[in-house]
C-alpha cells in the first residue's frame, strides 16, 4: 500500500513551492524506497483528509507547520496512526524538538527508517496541542496578523498593524490557576501552558528535555512597565521573545484550569492557531498518546 501523505498547501514552505511540491514530495519517497500517495488540500479540507485515511492507514506523513501537526495529531493519537512529520511550516517547533531534520529529504528518510516514540498530548477543552497554548496578547497578535495576511500583506509586514493594534490596548488580565489542587491568582499580559517542560536554563531557553514526562508547564509574563510590554510584544512577533527574560514560571501540573471573573469566550493560540474557547479552561496531558517518527536514538 503507498504511503499516504497529507499536505497543507496553504502554509509556510509549501505555498511557496506550489504545485511543484507534489511531484518533489513523490519522487523524495521514491528515494527512500516509499510511494507516496500524495494530497495537497486546503486547511478547511484537512481534518476530512486525514479522518478518511487514518481508517485504513497505519501511518501518515504530515506536510506543514506546528498548526497543521497539532490539528492532526489529534486524530491520528485517537485513531492508533502513527504520525510521520514533514517540516513544511515556518518555524517547525516540534519538529526542531523531535531532532527531525529540516529539509524533505532528511524528514522523509527518518520516516522510511521506521523508528517510533509515543510522546505525550495535551488538550484543553476537548482541542489538542503538541508545543504550547497562550492566553492574551499572542492570540490577539495573530488574530490582527492573520487579518491582514487577507488582505494581501505579507506575513513580515502584516506584523506591524497587528503590533499596533495590540499595543493601543495593551493591559494586564487577571486569571485564577488551578495547578492539580493548588489554586492561585496571576495577572498577566500573556499565559503560556507548554506541552511537556519548557527550559529557563541559558543555552536550553524554550527547548523541552522530554517530550513523555507527563507533565504541563506554566509560565505568566512578568508585570512590566508599558515600554517594556511593547518590548516584549514585537520580539514576540519577530518569533524571538526570551522566556528567560519575559516570563516566570509558575509551575507544573498534570491538569490545569483557567478561570475568569465572569464565564466569558477568550482566544486561545494552540500551536499558533487562534481558536475562541468557553472559561473556565481546562487542560490536561495524555501521557504516551502519540506515536512519531522519529531518528532512531
Amino acid at each position: 500500500m503507498p504511503f499516504a501523505v497529507v499536505v497543507n498547501r496553504g502554509g509556510g514552505a509549501a505555498s511557496r513551492a506550489g504545485e511543484a511540491l507534489v511531484e518533489q514530495i513523490e519522487a523524495t519517497f521514491a528515494a527512500a524506497g516509499l510511494t507516496a500517495d500524495v494530497h495537497a488540500v486546503d486547511g478547511a479540507g484537512l481534518i476530512e483528509t486525514i479522518e478518511r485515511l487514518a481508517a485504513t492507514h497505519g501511518a501518515i506523513a504530515i506536510g506543514g507547520g506546528d498548526g497543521t501537526q497539532g490539528a492532526a495529531a489529534a486524530i491520528l493519537a485517537r485513531t492508533g496512526t502513527t504520525h510521520g512529520i514533514l517540516p513544511l511550516g515556518t518555524r517547525n517547533n516540534l519538529a526542531r524538538q523531535l531532532g527531525i531534520p529540516l529539509d524533505l529529504e532528511g524528514a522523509v528518510k527518518v520516516i522510511a527508517a521506521g523508528h517510533t516514540h509515543a510522546i505525550d498530548l495535551s488538550e484543553v477543552n476537548g482541542k489538542s496541542f503538541v508545543n504550547n497554548a497562550s492566553i492574551g496578547i499572542y492570540p490577539k497578535l495573530v488574530k490582527f496578523r492573520e487579518q491582514g495576511r487577507r488582505r494581501g500583506l505579507p506575513k513580515w509586514l502584516a506584523n506591524l498593524p497587528a503590533a499596533l493594534r495590540v499595543l493601543r490596548n495593551l493591559g494586564h488580565r487577571r486569571y485564577r490557576l488551578t495547578l492539580d489542587n493548588a489554586a492561585q491568582p496571576v495577572v498577566t499580559t500573556l499565559l503560556f501552558i507548554g506541552n511537556n517542560v519548557y527550559s529557563l536554563e541559558s543555552g536550553k531557553v524554550g527547548v523541552r528535555d522530554a517530550m513523555d514526562d507527563g507533565r504541563l508547564s506554566v509560565f505568566a509574563v512578568a508585570k512590566s512597565t508599558r515600554w517594556g510590554l511593547i518590548g516584549f510584544a514585537i520580539r514576540t512577533l519577530r518569533g524571538k521573545s526570551d522566556p528567560a527574560r519575559d516570563f516566570a514560571a509558575i509551575g507544573t501540573c498534570t491538569t490545569l484550569t483557567v478561570s475568569t471573573k465572569r464565564r466569558r469566550r477568550i482566544s486561545v493560540a494552540l500551536d499558533g492557531e487562534v481558536h475562541k474557547m468557553v472559561t473556565p479552561l481546562n487542560f490536561s496531558i495524555r501521557p504516551g498518546a502519540l506515536s512519531v517518527f522519529v531518528p532512531k536514538g
